[in-house]
């Protein structure tokens, strides 16, 4: 008969228990991405910061990525980190509840920043001539504002409702505080608060996709109407970085939230939630000083005074 451990204290995080072998060999390798990761991100956020020619719009919404991606990794990595070190791990009640917040504020920030970035580029593409007028500092921070209190709505409404519910559980197979697993420790009907999870990830991941597409539709549209080879590759150009992230982003993301129970693996539960934790981060500032001579630029004229110093 289930318990009703409502004023417990602890929870129990299972982490990659099942390969038990591997753990010190994927605390190697997940420690050198997250320092790596942590490293990529700050430098991207402080060349864009440091150079005056990279304060534009696009890069402006490129910072607030990378300091996103910096802070949603450093809620989940370290959990995963010590789980992989001492095996099971015990997470206060508080800290369980904290960390189902900023991961949801982050992720959901992420998410909506991915569409504002979207609305940038639509504005660039489609109408050149008025994009400094339409896409000013005060829009741009009113933007970027939006975004952190969706996060923050989404991420108080989930968190206040999982935490006022009795748990009859205190294991949570799984390497964070994510909700679906701790919907599996509720003592009640669970089908109010999933009906809940599917409502808001409609919002916070279909939502914006949906914008992301609207704007790509006009963006390729308009982009088709240039004469010129040369002008349709360069329009393309600054968007196709964009389009490689949204895709990493959104693609993991609704395999963790919107698929079917019936496909649920806790195993592929966790490896999609890793990827999406960890992979999608971790790409991202590759991805864009990579495929952005503007950035490559900024890298380069850094490092060249640097070793001027030096």
């Amino acid at each position: 008969i289930p318990v009703n451990l409502s004023e417990v204290s602890e929870f129990r995080l299972l982490g990659f228990s099942e390969v038990f072998h591997l753990h010190p060999l994927l605390c190697v390798v997940l420690f050198s991405l997250y320092i790596f990761t942590l490293m990529a991100n700050t430098v991207i956020a402080l060349i864009i910061n440091g150079d005056d020619t990279l304060h534009t719009p696009m890069y402006f919404f490129l910072m607030q990525l990378s300091c996103l991606d910096i802070c949603y990794l450093s809620v989940i990595v370290p959990n995963i980190l010590e789980n992989l070190m001492v095996g099971t791990i015990g997470i206060s009640r508080t800290g369980c509840a904290m960390q189902m917040f900023f991961f949801l504020f982050f992720g959901v920030a992420e998410s909506f920043l991915l569409a504002a970035m979207s609305f940038d580029r639509y504005v660039a593409i489609c109408y050149p001539l008025h994009y400094t007028m339409i896409m000013n500092s005060s829009v741009c921070k009113s933007l970027a504002a939006g975004t952190y209190m969706c996060g923050t709505a989404v991420g108080l409404l989930h968190t206040i409702t999982t935490f006022s519910l009795p748990f009859c559980g205190l294991i949570i197979n799984h390497f964070f505080c994510e909700i679906q697993h701790l919907l599996e420790l509720f003592c009640d009907n669970t089908s109010p608060v999933e009906i809940q999870v599917i409502v808001v990830a409609v919002f916070a991941i279909v939502g914006p996709f949906l914008m992301i597409i609207y704007s790509y539709i006009h963006i390729i549209s308009t982009i088709l109407k240039i004469s010129s080879a040369e002008g349709q590759e360069k329009a393309f150009s600054t968007c196709s970085s964009h389009i490689l992230v949204v895709t990493l982003f959104y693609g993991t993301a609704s395999s963790m939230y919107l698929r079917s129970k019936s496909t649920y693996s806790a195993s592929v539960d966790k490896l999609l939630s890793l990827s999406h934790t960890v992979v999608t981060p971790l790409l991202n500032p590759i991805i864009y000083s990579l495929r952005n001579d503007e950035v490559k630029g900024a890298l380069r004229k850094r490092w060249r005074k640097i070793n001027l110093v030096c």
